[in-house]
């Protein structure tokens, strides 16, 4: 599989497992928006970790770059298929207050992934040094 597409596959993916959890736990937002939030965090990190782990599945070298373009991909993806719904679709959002809610929780995604990438590549430098 060619890396771009696997790097949009992987977006792709996280983007429709925190989608559908969003729809199955929207009903909590009217209840409990705190609570609602907690869980898409936990969602949103969850998924993350997850996909990055398997991403680094096939990776081999060049840890830290993989993790950059995942993460990367991760953004972009994430608000590429969110925006249509947010800003004409069924949940019609003005942009300023979907990056507030929605959008800027999507930057801790790269975080994770270079984070990922950074381990795996001081852990390949140790090993080649010993």
């Amino acid at each position: 599989m060619k890396k771009s597409f696997r790097l949009v596959l992987f977006g792709f993916l996280s983007w429709l497992v925190i989608f559908g959890a969003s729809v199955c736990l929207f009903p909590l937002k009217n209840d409990s928006e705190h609570l609602f939030e907690i869980l898409m965090g936990f969602v949103l990190t969850t998924c993350t970790v997850a996909f990055t782990t398997l991403y680094f599945r096939r990776v081999h070298a060049g840890f830290l770059g993989e993790g950059c373009l995942l993460g990367m991909a991760f953004v972009a993806c994430n608000l590429l298929f969110d925006l249509p719904m947010f800003s004409a679709g069924p949940m019609k959002m003005p942009l300023l207050q979907y990056l507030k809610e929605i959008g800027l929780a999507y930057l801790s995604m790269p975080i994770i992934s270079i984070g990922f990438g950074y381990v795996l590549q001081a852990h390949t430098s140790c090993e080649g040094g010993v």
